[in-house]
């Protein structure tokens, strides 16, 4: 058919999740930034999760389309 929306929503999480992932990295030792999230490293923390979730999109597209062909 056309273009799997999966494939733009995989590749964009995973981007967005990998820059936030080494945003919070690289951020982990300034303790005044995360002083208002009670120590807690968000960035890593949701970078993780958006990467994930993009993998998973990018799994379910793949795995699509070898099961139409």
């Amino acid at each position: 058919m056309g273009l799997d929306i999966r494939y733009p929503i995989g590749l964009m999480f995973s981007l967005i999740g990998i820059l936030v992932s080494v945003y919070g990295l690289v951020t982990g030792s300034d303790k005044a930034l995360y002083e208002r999230s009670l120590n807690i490293n968000i960035n890593l923390i949701w970078g993780v999760f958006l990467l994930i979730f993009g993998a998973w999109m990018l799994f379910m597209a793949i795995r699509a389309k070898k099961q139409n062909k």
